[in-house]
């Protein structure tokens, strides 16, 4: 099991990287940077035939322990700076989420009601979605479904 100190003597930790102290079978020296993208876009690193994704080793390193969940704070994986991950619900990870790709209206929960004909804002609170409103103005939709994600998902509300 990986530990806190162990991790402490493998690496050292700069702006978001690890850094390897020792030198291996593998040709890695101290100083090289540890880890490589996969195409899940997270960065691994290899520990004794293991691999593990490096923003939980760099939250195990600073916090001692290891959450089911680790948020990016920005969506972005390959920032892991210890500022920018937090331990995180899986529906508060998800609430953190970009604008999905086949998002059709361009606004983060709301898509147009074909039998009313407006725009409708939709959210996901206590697991179940919550219905908002229906707006005739896209705008409008969009300012309330900002305020429903700051309301309900508060720190984990992203809006892009």
């Amino acid at each position: 099991m990986i530990t806190q100190d162990y991790l402490h003597q493998l690496f050292q930790y700069k702006d978001g990287n690890l850094y390897w102290k020792l030198n291996s079978a593998n040709n890695v020296k101290v100083g090289d940077n540890a880890g490589s993208f996969c195409s899940r876009g997270y960065k691994f690193v290899g520990i004794n035939r293991k691999v593990y994704r490096m923003h939980r080793l760099i939250f195990l390193m600073f916090h001692g322990y290891l959450p089911k969940i680790i948020d990016h704070k920005d969506g972005n994986k390959y920032n892991n700076k210890i500022e920018n991950l937090r331990e995180a619900s899986m529906f508060e990870n998800q609430h953190n989420r970009i604008i999905q790709k086949n998002n059709k209206s361009g606004v983060k929960n709301v898509d147009w009601h074909k039998k009313s004909a407006k725009w409708r804002v939709a959210i996901q609170v206590n697991k179940k979605r919550k219905f908002i409103g229906s707006f005739k103005d896209l705008e409008l939709a969009e300012l309330v479904a900002i305020e429903a994600r700051n309301k309900y998902h508060k720190e984990f509300a992203r809006h892009v």
